[in-house]
């Protein structure tokens, strides 16, 4: 397993019920870079992934953001074998990361 210093709460990582899922997050990157955000102060991550799925497609991005949260990839190998440009890993896993904590905070909230 690739080493990285990032532990994300994501439930199949966890195993926690309560942290959102990778599917969750998935989910809302997708959905955000469908319908980017104007006028929040994150928006630009919406914009960012909208650029990514339209250049890479819903499954790199997907598998991108599995082996970020879940496998523990750092973010710029996360694309190996994709052929996806590593900048675009670091991008995805900025944009998951900021994400994940978002749900999970819906979630305590």
């Amino acid at each position: 397993m690739p080493d990285n210093d990032a532990l994300y709460d994501v439930r199949e990582r966890t195993k926690n019920p309560e942290h959102a899922s990778v599917d969750d997050v998935v989910e809302l990157v997708l959905e955000r870079a469908q319908h980017p955000r104007t006028e929040h102060r994150d928006g630009h991550l919406d914009e960012m992934m909208a650029t990514v799925v339209d250049r890479y497609g819903t499954d790199s991005v997907k598998t991108v953001i599995h082996r970020i949260l879940v496998d523990h990839y750092p973010f710029r190998t996360a694309t190996h074998d994709l052929e996806m440009r590593n900048v675009d890993g670091i991008r995805i896993g900025t944009a998951a990361g900021q994400f994940l904590t978002e749900l999970n905070a819906q979630d305590d909230g």
